[in-house]
């Protein structure tokens, strides 16, 4: 896999049927290796070990409804009041971060309500806050803080 602009970490890799699988430490089981599985699993990394997260509090491949359609999203961490946090995007790393990305992490927030969003697709990251109330959102330096 493609090395990434995010920390490297130690992971669990293993062939099945001739197809890469990765451990995925929060779901606790090995999951189909892609691009954007990839991007996925150094997020939560990051995360985990950089910004304190506790993993009990983070949920990747989490269900949504939106306009009466099943979405999933990437990686949603909640405040320990279980109010969502922070939404993660994730892309493959050959997939430009463009305006629709932000649109689909935007409709998906709109649900979720959370104050942070992340687009991400390994190489370039984009961390904003979100003021509900008046539909502001101010680009930051760095992923937030778990709490901040």
């Amino acid at each position: 896999m493609l090395a990434l602009n995010l920390p490297p970490f130690d992971h669990k890799t293993k062939q099945v049927e001739g197809k890469p699988y990765i451990f995925d430490l929060l779901r606790r089981k090995y999951v189909r290796l892609s691009p954007e599985e990839w991007v996925r699993q150094h997020i939560v990394n990051l995360l985990l070990t950089h910004y304190a997260y506790p993993k009990a509090l983070i949920r990747t491949e989490g269900g949504l409804t939106l306009n009466q359609t099943q979405k999933r999203t990437d990686v949603v961490a909640f405040d320990r009041q279980g109010q969502p946090f922070l939404v993660v995007e994730c892309k493959a790393p050959h997939v430009p971060l463009t305006q629709a990305v932000f649109d689909q992490i935007t409709r998906y927030n709109h649900i979720h309500r959370a104050p942070y969003i992340v687009v991400s697709n390994g190489l370039t990251h984009y961390c904003c806050c979100i003021d509900h109330d008046t539909a502001e959102i101010r680009f930051l330096d760095d992923f937030p803080a778990f709490g901040a």
